[in-house]
């Protein structure tokens, strides 16, 4: 069964991926894990991930807000088409965490740009980053038209 990963943070990209992404794993009959990222600071000291206490509220944020992107999302498929979703979120770096997952799946997807995308760009950071070391196949969907 074919495991897809997609990630979502609140953007109308990521919307967009996250619709694609659900009916594709309903046409392949696989699983969905929607990854959800609360961007959180680097340590000065070592780089890693420096959670703060209000990331924990930010953190549940991100949850909600996914879990409402799938509601949204498996509303336009029918019953019998909707595929096994598992919602995650955790605190980190959203490319890094992706990268992570991409290890685990066969087939990741994403938005072209997210939340602090420009507009005059045609990949955010993130995608850039994630299309350079993904470790399965990647789909970045470009803006809905």
């Amino acid at each position: 069964m074919p495991s897809i990963v997609v990630g979502y943070d609140g953007s109308a990209n990521s919307a967009y991926a996250l619709g694609w992404a659900m009916r594709q794993a309903a046409l392949q009959h696989g699983t969905l894990t929607v990854l959800a990222v609360n961007e959180v600071a680097a340590s000065p000291w070592t780089g890693n991930p420096a959670v703060m206490s209000q990331d924990t509220v930010m953190l549940q944020q991100a949850r909600q807000a996914a879990e409402d992107a799938v509601s949204k999302a498996a509303s336009g498929l029918g019953e019998t088409e909707r595929p096994v979703v598992t919602v995650t979120a955790m605190n980190g770096f959203a490319a890094q965490e992706l990268i992570n997952a991409s290890q685990d799946a066969d087939l990741l997807v994403v938005g072209s740009r997210g939340q602090l995308g420009f507009p005059a760009l045609r990949l955010g950071a993130t995608s850039i980053k994630i299309a350079h070391y993904a470790r399965c196949p990647l789909v970045i969907m470009p803006p809905a038209s």
